[in-house]
């Protein structure tokens, strides 16, 4: 049974160019995160590379889901 989160979610992939991007970004970082967990080692410069990708990802999340709850409570933002 879809949430209303979700049903957002879905209208704002959809319509909202901005959420559009910020959902390509989401990807892009978790793309870039996978690539870097499947070495066997990982150097300094990886490590802060990852950490780094971690933060950005965290960011555009709640990007992505104060976008939603602008959605759900519209009043609220104001």
């Amino acid at each position: 049974m879809p949430t209303l989160t979700q049903e957002i979610r879905e209208q704002l992939l959809t319509y909202d160019q901005e959420f559009q991007k910020l959902s390509q970004l989401h990807s892009e970082y978790e793309a870039q995160l996978k690539q870097l967990s499947q070495s066997p080692y990982l150097n300094l410069e990886d490590l802060q590379q990852e950490a780094t990708l971690k933060k950005l990802k965290l960011r555009v999340k709640d990007a992505m889901q104060r976008h939603i709850q602008q959605r759900l409570h519209p009043t609220a933002s104001r």
